[in-house]
């Protein structure tokens, strides 16, 4: 390897970043999660389960990290024009240089998003009520906190048509109870770092969803203890 490139790699080794904390490499601005990569193909089975491959449509996903995510969804449905979004600078650089890499012409230029900003402000105010036929959200609201959900919920109840479905995957407690015990570990891990944060409880979840006019439809268990919530819009 030649040394510029040897002493480039070794600098950005080991980013951390803050919303997932989890070590991650990158090269040419791609960045790569241990975590994403692993959870990447699991995700896409769920969506093929309830998205069509061969129908035009629009979907959002709300914290898409590294952008390895919408790179593999856009390439399994080309016919849907993907929007990715972020708040993290170094993630969006990530998202567009996938876009670049694999010349994906239906997937948009990310766009820095805050979720608790009110949706009519979100990409500029460019996205229109009942618009979107999906919003994928992934490991994002239990390191963030509360507020985030709710400004996810939010966004989901305006901007999805009726029919349209929210994919929010992560890992759960259900009805008080969390588990595994490393999901107890985690969570406590959590909420050590920030107390705002930590796993949340479907229950929880699905009272934010019946506030904004969208309805829990299924739970898909998922390897390393996380869950697939799939919501639709009224």
């Amino acid at each position: 390897m030649h040394i510029a490139l040897f002493n480039k790699t070794v600098h950005h080794l080991t980013f951390l970043l803050k919303r997932k904390n989890t070590i991650c490499i990158h090269l040419d601005n791609m960045l790569k999660f241990p975590a994403a990569e692993r959870n990447k193909e699991v995700v896409l089975n769920v969506l093929k389960d309830h998205l069509p491959t061969d129908k035009a449509g629009r979907a959002l996903e709300v914290a898409s990290g590294s952008g390895t995510h919408v790179a593999l969804f856009a390439q399994h449905f080309p016919k849907i024009i993907w929007q990715p979004s972020e708040i993290d600078q170094q993630c969006l650089q990530s998202i567009s240089a996938y876009k670049e890499h694999y010349g994906l012409q239906n997937v948009e230029e990310p766009f820095t998003l805050d979720v608790t900003t009110p949706v009519e402000s979100w990409k500029d105010g460019n996205l229109q009520s009942a618009s979107l036929d999906a919003v994928v959200n992934m490991n994002m609201i239990h390191i963030s906190p509360w507020d985030t959900a709710v400004g996810l919920f939010r966004g989901c109840g305006t901007l999805l048509k009726s029919g349209g479905l929210l994919f929010l995957y992560g890992p759960f407690a259900v009805h008080g109870t969390l588990t595994p015990e490393s999901n107890v570990s985690f969570d406590a891990s959590l909420r050590q770092r920030d107390s705002r944060w930590g796993v949340r409880d479907v229950d929880d979840v699905e009272h934010l969803a019946e506030q904004n006019k969208m309805s829990l439809i299924k739970t898909v268990d998922m390897p390393a203890n996380n869950k697939t919530l799939i919501f639709k819009k009224s």
